[in-house]
């Protein structure tokens, strides 16, 4: 196999990361830009878990027809059966099973054997080729794992049907060298191998998970488990775009290829983004702000010049548009509809006509609206296309002599108008307590951040927030040139992710 599977777990492991909640639409939304961005197989969650899982799987399962669609469970019969029950819609489904293998699980969290572990995870893919021959198997911690019995479990689990063995590197232990060796001596030591896929996946606790990975890759490993912008468990996961830009880009080391559409990247990262509130760091490989910008003046020379001097990678290739064009108060829709385009966006009409008008309001209010500021505008556009509850206005006092005082207008269901006011330590706290007021879904306020988009006095900001509910955080985001607009939009967006959440799992969202 010359070719490399990628297998995105965004939406399994990824939404793992703490605060990375997601709804059922929020997961759809994604799942159809992985598809778009020609990954292989889709992991769209972990239907045994909870009621929300179940749903987000069947639903992509039901939609999204063109990758294979993966749902992981237990090794045990309840999970298998409710697994398959998720994913019977789907056009290619797979059925994931993940068990303990290293003895540190086995003593202290299974208290199983090494017999009994490969006994169960035998029976367990006998059970699951019940329903579909596409089966993989996971042997959790194997980097912490003696290799001989990594041996003997993928033997056994190929023997049973598996057709893709994963080797994980759970807690992100591995070191290039180590891994590659594990990789290369089940290779060597397998008899079977030759009837299954060898996949892989690498946490990122030392930033090692890419590294791990490409290793593994070279030593014949030819599918590779990760996510959008690295998120999830802890430290966050391999990340797809360093891994299939690593490919791609030195194809004359690895002489393989994937399936990935590469040119989707850029838009793929700015929707998880937008989605989870994880912000990218600006030194971020591919998708970082800062990842093909140039400040010093040797290397500002040699692009000018000659781009390859100091760009290993094309930005276009990724979907960065690399042309500048500035718009203000005067541009049109035409000029607006085609930045939108180079920037990836593919609007429906009242979507980009809400987008335009919120431009050109934002126009009137700067000389120039830069990328980051159409980005923005359109997140928000997107951001608020599902509300349960719509911030219609806000006006506030505050002052250093006075008593800061909110005054806010919802539209809630049905079209109808809600207004109240409140006191507050500030004029965003008074905010949050209106909002309160009139929603009564309680909550606790556990993570507000501010930052500016772009630079200058008239910069569009950024709130994100985390509030959290029954044990479960939910990530809100807004923007305005008005913080305390923002700061009310950031609270709405993640009060109606908890009210959706709560609907969807059938549970009253305000107060008795």
């Amino acid at each position: 196999m010359n070719r490399v599977i990628i297998f995105d777990t965004t939406l399994r492991d990824g939404e793992q990361a703490a605060g990375g909640s997601l709804n059922v639409q929020e997961k759809l939304q994604i799942a159809k830009q992985l598809e778009c961005l020609s990954v292989d197989v889709i992991e769209a969650g972990f239907p045994v878990s909870s009621p929300g899982d179940f749903t987000a799987v069947n639903t992509i399962a039901k939609e999204v027809r063109t990758p294979i669609i993966c749902g992981l469970c237990h090794a045990n019969p309840k999970a298998i059966d409710r697994t398959w029950d998720a994913l019977k819609v789907a056009a290619r489904p797979r059925i994931h099973l993940f068990l303990s293998a290293s003895d540190v699980h086995l003593v202290y969290q299974l208290k199983k054997s090494r017999d009994e572990i490969v006994e169960l995870a035998y029976a367990s893919i006998v059970r699951a080729k019940k329903y579909t021959d596409d089966i993989e198997f996971s042997p959790m911690d194997a980097s912490r794992t003696e290799p001989e019995f990594i041996y003997r479990i993928v033997q056994a689990v190929i023997d049973a049907g598996a057709t893709t063995v994963n080797i994980p590197d759970t807690v992100g232990y591995a070191i290039p060298g180590e891994f590659g060796k594990l990789i290369g001596g089940i290779f060597k030591n397998v008899t079977n191998i030759k009837k299954a896929v060898i996949s892989v996946h690498c946490h990122n606790d030392l930033g090692l998970a890419v590294a791990n990975s490409l290793e593994a890759v070279k030593q014949g490993a030819r599918q590779v488990e990760c996510t959008i912008n690295g998120i999830g468990e802890r430290a966050g996961n391999a990340s797809l775009e360093e891994i299939v830009m690593a490919i791609k880009t030195r194809q004359d080391f690895f002489k393989l290829s994937t399936g990935v559409n590469t040119t989707e990247i850029y838009n793929a990262s700015r929707l998880v983004r937008d989605l989870t509130g994880f912000s990218v760091q600006p030194n971020k490989a591919i998708v970082g702000g800062n990842a093909f910008r140039h400040q010093s003046g040797i290397h500002q020379d040699g692009v000018i010049k000659m781009p390859i001097t100091y760009e290993i990678m094309d930005p276009k290739t990724v979907g960065i548009p690399s042309s500048s064009l500035v718009l203000g108060k005067l541009s049109g829709r035409h000029a607006f509809r085609e930045r939108l385009s180079e920037l990836g966006y593919h609007l429906t009409e009242d979507s980009f006509n809400r987008a335009f008008q919120a431009f050109k309001d934002l126009a009137e209010k700067k000389k120039e609206v830069l990328d980051k500021d159409i980005e923005s505008l359109v997140a928000e556009e997107q951001r608020t296309v599902a509300e349960t509850y719509h911030l219609d206005r806000i006006q506030v006092t505050s002052g250093d002599r006075g008593i800061p005082t909110a005054a806010v207008r919802l539209i809630g269901p049905g079209g109808k108008v809600l207004e109240d006011a409140a006191l507050g330590t500030g004029p965003v706290d008074a905010v949050y307590k209106t909002i309160n007021r009139i929603v009564q879904v309680p909550n606790t306020l556990t993570e507000f951040s501010v930052k500016s988009v772009t630079e200058g006095i008239d910069a569009i900001g950024e709130v994100v927030i985390r509030i959290e509910s029954d044990g479960i955080t939910y990530t809100g985001r807004g923007a305005d040139t008005d913080i305390i607009v923002a700061s009310g939009r950031a609270y709405m967006n993640a009060l109606n992710r908890l009210i959706a959440e709560r609907q969807s799992a059938g549970k009253p969202a305000r107060k008795s």
